[in-house]
């Protein structure tokens, strides 16, 4: 028998940790006890409101104490928590809680109106339970909480059954729902956490990737409660402002943040060393490749590392990183000790050094499938193999380096060229805040890169400008690489997590046309 909580939530007790702070959030701090009643309270409300093992609970809540003590209330009843993006649509929430055929919801009073008008329509939900203030006719958790029976067995699971759902971002089309099991979390936790970072128990970590984000559960959750470390939670968005306050304010040792945000806190002049806690040791990223140039500036800036690397929701985290004592910047690093890597071409044969192909991972966090997606499930989960969908070469030292994901790959010339290789090389230029490169093709009808940029603040777009960024990227790149047309634009399309999401520009072409 295995239950994940017994390791995350229940030994802490018996290791002399119950009176250590567990989290922190913007109503107070919660000791490894606390937690540890307010999970198995969650665990008990959720029984006694008649819910059966297996059964899903979708969570749409905010980074506070009550997303944990009911994430992990709900494993240790044997239920299936899936939480769920705090950004999306009503459009969305209604595909979630068909599709995952939820009995119960539990979601933030903030968040509630994105359910409001179709809580009625859904044939399998049974309960709506609203968390941190006005519940209106649902039941209140606060109260659920206070009046429950305290659960302090755990479910008979075992490391195989299912433990909880991910659905998948969304950056290439409608979301997908990973199925992980009850191992997941402490293999992550073990290889990565404690492998990689070396997150101990005197850590204070803070994440600006939100919990129900597969890289901020383990950021802020299972990787802290897998050492007795502290986590702190940001229920706002997390502006560049709020991230630094934050920062500066908890004294973080640890920060895990992704490319769009770090380069937005780079953006302006003035933020530097001075607003973080001078107990800063080590940055993460993540969610996408990180640019050269971006590690660069803020190592000179804030004087600590970011360790670049690559995880999926299918995997649960990150597989392949840079380390502390081997920082390669452009390089996604090495694999995770426990995984394995290949590049292979479109016949899964292996590439060899130097060429380009698709990433495949092999390890002990995988998702078992995509919910009810047969086929989708069949394409990327084969055999012990995970398909990452994302395009990389192995350099002559060892060191895998991302050029897009494989949807994004461009063909030009019958040359593979890398999206990524041409965004980081616009980067580069001070007038550039972002960049995104997808394909369009000429009047002779052939692909060719077009870069879609957002300008760093006070700078004004014009034709000169458009034939200064092209030379830019020409004396760094192969001349067939420049982007033929650049267009400005006042934002990107981003998935709430952080990610481009180049289908829409490409859409936004083919509309265009």
């Amino acid at each position: 028998m295995y239950n994940a909580t017994t390791h995350f939530i229940d030994r802490h007790l018996d290791e002399g940790r119950a009176d250590k702070i567990a989290l922190i959030d913007e109503q107070g701090s919660y000791t490894y006890a606390e937690l540890a009643e307010r999970v198995n309270r969650a665990a008990g409300a959720l029984l006694q409101l008649g819910l059966e093992p297996e059964q899903r609970v979708l969570l749409c809540l905010l980074d506070t104490i009550d997303f944990p003590a009911v994430f992990w209330g709900a494993i240790k009843a044997g239920l299936v928590p899936v939480p769920v993006n705090t950004l999306l649509t009503e459009q969305d929430y209604t595909y979630m809680l068909d599709d995952s055929r939820a009995r119960a919801l539990v979601v933030s009073s903030a968040l509630y109106d994105g359910f409001a008008g179709h809580l009625v329509q859904h044939a399998f939900l049974e309960q709506v339970i609203v968390a941190g203030g006005d519940s209106g006719d649902h039941l209140a958790l606060d109260e659920l909480l206070a009046a429950g029976p305290a659960v302090t067995q755990p479910a008979s699971t075992t490391c195989d059954d299912t433990a909880f759902w991910l659905y998948t971002s969304g950056s290439t089309g409608t979301p997908k729902g990973a199925v992980h099991q009850h191992s997941d979390l402490v293999q992550t936790a073990h290889l990565y956490g404690k492998g990689v970072l070396g997150i101990r128990e005197d850590d204070i970590v803070f994440s600006a990737a939100k919990l129900f984000f597969a890289y901020g559960l383990g950021n802020a959750m299972s990787f802290p409660l897998h050492v007795g470390a502290t986590a702190v939670l940001l229920a706002e968005r997390p502006t560049p402002d709020a991230v630094l306050n934050q920062l500066e304010r908890c004294a973080a040792t640890i920060f895990y943040g992704v490319p769009t945000l770090y380069g937005a806190i780079l953006a302006e002049p003035n933020n530097d060393q001075t607003r973080v806690s001078d107990q800063l040791r080590l940055c993460v990223s993540a969610g996408e490749a990180l640019p050269e140039e971006v590690s660069r500036e803020w190592e000179r800036r804030f004087r600590v590392p970011i360790l670049d690397g690559l995880g999926s929701t299918e995997m649960l985290h990150i597989f392949l990183s840079n380390r502390p004592d081997d920082m390669r910047y452009g390089s996604t690093g090495k694999p995770v000790p426990g995984y394995e890597l290949r590049v292979v071409d479109e016949h899964d044969v292996e590439v060899a050094t130097g060429e380009i192909g698709e990433l495949l991972v092999r390890g002990p966090s995988s998702a078992s499938c995509y919910w009810n997606q047969r086929d989708k499930s069949l394409n990327t989960f084969q055999g012990e193999w995970t398909r990452s969908g994302d395009k990389y070469f192995l350099d002559e030292e060892g060191y895998y380096r991302y050029c897009g994901r494989t949807d994004d790959m461009l063909k030009v010339g019958g040359i593979w060229v890398s999206p990524f290789e041409v965004e980081s090389a616009l980067l580069a230029e001070s007038r550039v805040l972002e960049a995104a490169v997808v394909g369009q093709q000429d009047e002779q009808g052939l692909v060719k890169p077009k870069a879609v940029v957002v300008l760093q603040q006070g700078v004004i777009a014009s034709a000169a400008l458009v034939s200064e960024l092209q030379a830019f990227v020409k004396e760094r790149l192969a001349p067939f690489k420049y982007p033929r047309w650049i267009e400005f634009i006042e934002e990107l399309p981003k998935t709430a997590t952080g990610k481009i999401q180049r289908f829409k520009l490409r859409v936004q072409d083919e509309d265009d046309d």
